[in-house]
């Protein structure tokens, strides 16, 4: 890679990661087009920085990008849904086999005071719930110590963020925080067979919480979403 190539790839980072998040975060919703012209004047940021991070983002399955019609949030499909909520408990599954079987101090650790912050916004700030809930699953995965495995859980965990995106129902957030302290409960513990059920039947609340609302209206200002999540020298 050339200087100038790696300049443009490290300035495209800002704006992928705020596409990501919007879209993680459900502000963004499945089918909201992205168009690179008016993204690019919310970054200050050229198309061609725009659509890198949209073609990164396209191969992550979040972002639909087709010939002629530009980009768009992807709409995943009832089918996808489940096959991805399928691939979910098999990952997850792992996650909470390895997790017993290691040194449960420094975990649990990390693991309530992630708690923790769930546990702060519950109530008051949605969005924020909707990615700490996420970002949960992660740390679990990153824990395991397996960058590969906590690769695999990232992306299955924001593409899981875009199916609830289109499919959920409105719901609270309190079970998700129990369900959470239940499975830090059993990893303490080392009982990777209880903690495997709690993680199976909290996945599953979730996927059965995954119901088509065609009614869901969409906020397609593209520009006034994005910039909420721009950094404050952007």
């Amino acid at each position: 890679m050339t200087k100038n190539m790696y300049k443009s790839s490290k300035r495209s980072f800002p704006v992928y990661d705020s596409l990501r998040q919007a879209i993680i975060e459900q502000a963004l919703k499945p089918g909201v087009k992205l168009p690179e012209d008016s993204i690019g004047e919310t970054f200050g940021v050229s198309r061609t920085l725009v659509r890198n991070a949209l073609v990164r983002l396209d191969a992550e399955g979040l972002v639909d990008i087709q010939p002629n019609r530009g980009a768009s949030v992807a709409e995943p499909t009832i089918e996808e849904a489940y096959d991805i909520f399928d691939m979910r408990q098999c990952l997850e599954r792992e996650v909470m086999h390895r997790l017993c079987q290691m040194e449960p101090g420094p975990i649990i650790k990390a693991l309530k005071a992630h708690l923790a912050e769930e546990d702060k916004v519950l109530g008051k700030d949605g969005t924020r719930s909707i990615r700490l809930a996420g970002e949960f699953h992660i740390l679990l995965a990153e824990l395991t110590g397996s960058q590969i495995l906590a690769n695999y859980v990232n992306e299955i965990v924001s593409r899981c963020s875009l199916i609830l995106a289109r499919f959920a129902q409105a719901h609270s957030a309190e079970c998700g925080v129990e369900e959470h302290a239940e499975i830090i409960e059993a990893i303490a513990r080392g009982d990777a067979e209880h903690a495997i059920t709690r993680m199976h039947g909290h996945l599953r609340g979730v996927q059965d919480r995954a119901l088509l609302n065609p009614e869901d209206e969409r906020e397609e200002n593209v520009a006034a979403i994005l910039s909420r999540y721009r950094g404050p020298g952007g």
